[in-house]
C-alpha cells in the first residue's frame, strides 16, 4: 500500500487550486474579444468559455499531459516536495501577474516552477532537452502563429466581404463571434487542463499510486472541472488589458482574433506541445489589430507583456527554487 495518502491528496488539491487559478488568471484569452466587441455581457462570456472549456474534455487526447508529465523532467528525481515546490512557485507568479492586470501565461509559469524544483533538487541534467527545445521554440513560434493567422484571417474576410455593407458585416459577424468563442474556450481548456493533468499523474507514480504514466479519468474530469470553475470567476483586470488596451476591436475583428488563435491551440494540442494560450491570443489580436495599420496596435502596452512573457518561467523557477530549498528544512 503506498504511503503518503494524505499528503498526496493535499497536492492533488493544490493542483487543482492551480487549475482553477489557471482558469481564473486565463479568463481574459477565452473571453476579452467577445466582452470588447460587446457581443455578449462579462457575466455571459465567462459562464460561454466555462462551458466550452469543460467540454473539450469530451474531444481531445492527452498528448500535452505526457509531455508535461515525463517529457520535460526526470521522473525518477521527482517527489512530492518537487511537485508542492514547484506548484507554489507557478501559483505565486500567477497572482502576482493578476494583481499587476499582466497577461502571462500559467503554463509557463507551471513549467518554470515544475522545472525550478527539480533542478534544486538534483541539478540542470534532469531536464530533458528534447521536450523542452519544442516548448521554448512555441514560446516564440505560438504567438507568431496567432499574429499570422489573424492577419490572415482578416485580410481573406475583408476582400471576400469587400461589397457587403457594414452593418450587416458586423451584425453577422456578431452571431458567428459566439462560434469562435466557443472554439477558443475549447483550445484553451484542452491545452490548459492537460498541463496540470500532467503533474497530477506525475504525482501518482511518484507517490506509488500508479505504476505507468497514463491519465485516469477522474483526473481529467477534474482537471476541466477546476479550470471551468476558475474561468467563470472572470480575471477582470487581465480582461481589460486583452479586450481594450492591446487595439480596439469590432466582432469583426473579434471572430478573426479568436479563430486564428483556436486554430493555433487545436495544432499545438494534436502535436502535444504545452504552448500559452495568452500568447497565442495576444498574437491574434495584434495581427487582427495590425491588419489596417500598425499604429492600430498599442504597442507600448504589447510591449510591456512580452517582457512579462520572458520573466515568467525564470521568476517561477527561482520562486519554486527557494519553496524548495525551504521545504528540505522541515523534513
Amino acid at each position: 500500500m503506498p504511503d503518503g495518502l494524505f499528503v498526496t491528496v493535499l497536492l492533488i488539491l493544490l493542483a487543482l487550486s492551480f487549475d482553477f487559478i489557471n482558469g481564473f488568471h486565463d479568463a481574459a484569452n477565452s473571453i476579452a474579444t467577445v466582452v470588447s466587441t460587446r457581443v455578449l455581457t462579462p457575466r455571459q462570456a465567462v459562464l460561454w468559455a466555462a462551458f466550452f472549456n469543460f467540454a473539450a474534455a469530451f474531444f481531445f487526447g492527452t498528448a500535452v499531459a505526457k509531455t508535461i508529465g515525463k517529457g520535460m523532467i526526470d521522473i525518477s528525481v521527482v517527489d512530492q516536495t518537487v511537485i508542492f515546490a514547484g506548484l507554489i512557485g507557478a501559483i505565486v507568479w500567477d497572482l502576482v501577474t493578476w494583481w499587476w492586470g499582466l497577461p502571462t501565461s500559467s503554463s509557463h509559469a507551471l513549467i518554470g516552477g515544475y522545472a525550478g524544483a527539480a533542478v534544486a533538487k538534483a541539478g540542470f541534467g534532469v531536464l530533458h532537452l528534447e521536450g523542452w527545445t519544442k516548448t521554448l521554440l512555441f514560446i516564440v513560434v505560438a504567438p507568431l502563429i496567432g499574429l499570422v493567422l489573424g492577419l490572415a484571417f482578416f485580410v481573406l474576410l475583408s476582400w471576400i466581404l469587400r461589397s457587403a455593407p457594414q452593418n450587416k458585416v458586423n451584425k453577422y459577424f456578431r452571431k458567428l463571434q459566439l462560434l469562435s468563442a466557443a472554439l477558443y474556450s475549447l483550445g484553451h481548456g484542452t491545452n490548459d487542463a492537460q498541463k496540470t493533468m500532467g503533474i497530477i499523474v506525475s504525482l501518482l507514480v511518484v507517490s506509488g499510486f500508479q505504476r505507468e504514466f497514463h491519465v485516469p479519468i477522474w483526473v481529467e474530469l477534474a482537471c476541466y472541472g477546476a479550470i471551468a470553475l476558475g474561468t467563470m470567476s472572470g480575471g477582470w483586470r487581465i480582461v481589460k488589458t486583452m479586450g481594450q488596451k492591446i487595439t480596439k476591436l469590432k466582432p469583426f475583428g473579434g471572430f478573426c482574433a479568436e479563430t486564428a488563435g483556436a486554430s493555433s491551440l487545436f495544432l499545438a494540442t494534436a502535436l502535444g506541445v504545452p504552448v500559452s494560450t495568452t500568447h497565442v491570443i495576444t498574437g491574434a489580436i495584434a495581427g487582427v489589430g495590425s491588419a489596417g495599420r500598425l499604429s492600430a496596435v498599442r504597442w507600448g502596452i504589447t510591449t510591456r507583456i512580452v517582457w512579462a512573457w520572458v520573466l515568467t518561467v525564470p521568476c517561477s523557477a527561482l520562486t519554486a527554487m527557494v519553496c524548495y530549498k525551504a521545504a528540505t528544512l522541515f523534513r
